[in-house]
């Protein structure tokens, strides 16, 4: 299964793919597109499983457990899919673009954001009852969740909440850069990816208050892409190997990294498009690359949408400590 190409021969992808998540306990891939349609696809039998398709671009989607997912779309609608019975429910809404959605385990939350300005936190077990928003000074383009912390990212900083008091208090960390998307470091901290191409990594609770984490350029290794500013459309931290994170940018590169060595750790073939999405599997066997147009660059190739899964094995996850550096 490495590198192959998943195969939707009856409705393949007609539209930019907007976000690939892998399911918490299964090697089911949730995929929404930007032709409105949400995908459920079984990478183990190699089949899709589920599809739903909407009235509006969906800009995001997470799991709900195994059984359910939610999408956040152009409409400015929250959707909530039983994917066992295939039904959907409109959950709730922004009043602008809703371009994020996340479901917390810990609290039983969805918590939603987009071009309004507004962060929102539903209780998933009634439908449109809200608990909790907030208003930020810009639209928002990425959230995520560690526990019991939500990061939202904002302009050049991102807010973090607790799930628990979301509307008393937040702590903001300024990472001069202007973000394109914020992800989860297991417990520690967050990645935040840049449009120009940079990564800072920060910590919750640096040992040393003068210096809470760093940030460096993720160009290729070829120097004559060193120069290279793309932006770094999304960020995924291995599950089995302690440290290791993989970035993927707009110009189709995939990287590993590795935050405690803060070196390279494996550079994939360039891709043929720009790289809209990534997920790991829950066990980290598996890595899916979305690679797909992102309609943030008006030189961008409209290709047909691919996913590509790449196993896990030896060649990928070379330990930084044994000078690997491929």
């Amino acid at each position: 299964m490495d590198g192959s190409c998943l195969q939707f021969e009856e409705n393949p992808i007609q539209d930019a793919i907007s976000r690939i998540r892998f399911a918490p306990a299964s090697n089911n891939l949730l995929i929404s597109s930007w032709d409105t349609n949400l995908r459920l696809y079984d990478v183990d039998r190699s089949r899709l499983i589920f599809e739903a398709s909407g009235e509006a671009a969906l800009l995001d989607c997470c799991f709900q457990g195994e059984s359910a997912a939610f999408s956040a779309a152009s409409d400015c609608s929250i959707t909530r899919y039983d994917l066992h019975s295939g039904m959907r429910e409109n959950f709730g809404n922004h009043d602008d673009l809703a371009t994020c959605v996340e479901y917390s385990n810990e609290t039983g939350q969805v918590v939603t954001a987009g071009w309004d300005k507004k962060i929102k936190c539903w209780d998933s077990r009634s439908t449109k009852t809200l608990t909790a928003v907030n208003t930020v000074n810009k639209g928002v383009k990425s959230i995520s969740l560690c526990g019991f912390a939500s990061m939202v990212a904002v302009g050049d900083s991102v807010n973090i909440y607790d799930l628990r008091k979301f509307n008393k208090s937040f702590n903001s960390k300024c990472v001069e850069i202007q973000i394109e998307c914020v992800r989860p470091y297991l417990d520690q901290g967050f990645a935040a990816g840049s449009t120009d191409g940079r990564v800072a990594l920060k910590y919750f609770n640096p040992s040393d208050q003068n210096n809470d984490g760093y940030a460096f350029r993720c160009h290729p290794k070829a120097k004559r892409a060193r120069h290279n500013f793309a932006a770094v459309n999304d960020i995924a931290f291995s599950p089995s190997t302690y440290g290791d994170f993989v970035t993927g940018d707009n110009k189709g590169y995939v990287t590993i990294w590795n935050a405690q060595s803060k070196k390279r750790v494996y550079e994939m073939p360039k891709f043929e498009n720009s790289i809209a999405s990534l997920s790991y599997s829950h066990g980290g066997q598996f890595l899916a690359v979305a690679s797909s147009y992102t309609y943030s660059e008006e030189n961008e190739l409209e290709m047909p949408p691919r996913i590509y899964i790449h196993e896990m094995d030896d060649k990928y996850i070379a330990s930084f400590s044994t000078g690997s550096s491929k």
